[in-house]
């Protein structure tokens, strides 16, 4: 099927992602101090600073930088902003799969009667004949998988960011002082926006079509002349059960990383019992006992097995896990190198991230 806009998508989508992981990439590499390297790697440092590894002034040297001090808090927003993330996240999610499920209902599944006059005077109305039911519907299996398969990655992102939004709420307890930078907030927004996006890259267009020419049919028919739409639980569930193998494993993966992210959150959040202490001590437990940023590992292995079960066929949903493989590997080793500053008997033998790697 071909639809308008379809083909630009998924490249202005990689070109995105490879604009924010490019700086990632060249703060990590060893550039001479005076090619730069220096400014660069210190500049996304402080970007990427969040809760801990924000550098405030101490005590005694506040009191004679206090306008220095209150210059830079502007650039910065409090870390319990956290929160808008998953809720941009959630809402995009959760727009976009009822969008293609809906899509994939109601064409992927069940044959539709042919609307006659009424479907030419939709098609005009959207300006496009690609809604034709002259051939443009029969749909082989293999797109039908594709977009079911998209519906299926979306229920895995569906359920991280719920997640993360309730943990964020209910699991930690964010300091009144702890900040992240401006930059890295914009960061996150984009993230949790571009991130389904990609994931659903390839069907959005054509879902998008569906829905405007819906839209439209709906204006010429009106309400009364509209089949009434009836929800049949097995025709919407035996579509995911028939998904291949990567798919499973995918969910086992993405299941497994989620199950560790939750336990080491719960590790972290248990560490400050109270919401106005700023007092830090080592986590221990579960992957804390091999790296510094267990959670930060557990969230590549829930992006990987997003990555496996879609197939791996979108090379936008490549640039999102190339992505967060740079941004959580950069914002690890900043932690790594806090614990080590912040604590003397800080454990030698944990990694930042990935155990006998980084």
């Amino acid at each position: 099927m071909e639809t308008g806009g379809g083909p630009t998508l998924q490249p202005l989508l990689c070109l995105a992602w490879l604009a924010a992981t490019l700086p990632i990439v060249a703060a990590a590499l060893p550039i001479p101090a005076a090619a730069g390297g220096r400014l660069l790697h210190g500049l996304l440092a402080a970007f990427s600073a969040r809760g801990k590894t924000v550098r405030t002034p101490s005590a005694a040297a506040a009191s004679s930088t206090s306008t220095s001090s209150s210059s830079k808090e502007k650039f910065t927003v409090p870390q319990k902003y956290f929160l808008h993330f998953y809720v941009v996240g959630a809402v995009v999610t959760t727009s976009l799969l009822l969008a293609i499920c809906f899509y994939a209902y109601m064409k992927m599944t069940i044959l539709l009667p042919e609307p006659s006059n009424y479907s030419t005077i939709a098609s005009h109305l959207v300006g496009s004949n690609s809604f034709s039911f002259g051939g443009v519907w029969s749909h082989t299996m293999e797109h039908k998988y594709r977009v079911w398969r998209t519906v299926f990655v979306l229920l895995l992102m569906e359920i991280q960011v719920l997640r993360r939004l309730y943990e964020t709420e209910n699991v930690f307890h964010y300091s009144p002082s702890a900040r992240m930078h401006i930059v890295g907030y914009l960061t996150g927004l984009f993230y949790y926006t571009a991130a389904p996006i990609s994931l659903a890259s390839s069907c959005i267009p054509e879902a998008a079509d569906y829905l405007r020419y819906q839209i439209a049919e709906f204006i010429v028919k009106g309400r009364a002349r509209m089949p009434d739409l009836v929800i049949d639980s097995s025709s919407l569930l035996k579509p995911l059960l028939k998904l291949g193998w990567c798919q499973w494993i995918g969910a086992v993966i993405f299941i497994w990383g989620s199950l560790h992210q939750t336990r080491c959150h719960a590790i972290l959040g248990s560490l400050r019992g109270h919401k106005d202490s700023d007092e830090y001590v080592i986590p221990c437990g579960d992957w804390f006992s091999r790296v510094s940023c267990p959670h930060y590992l557990a969230e590549l292995v829930i992006y990987l097995g997003m990555l496996i079960a879609s197939g791996g066929s979108d090379i936008s949903v490549w640039f999102l896990f190339i992505f967060v493989i740079t941004n959580l590997s950069f914002a690890a080793v900043q932690t790594h190198k806090w614990y080590l500053q912040k604590f003397e008997d800080y454990p030698r033998s944990r990694y930042a991230i990935i155990p006998f790697v980084l």
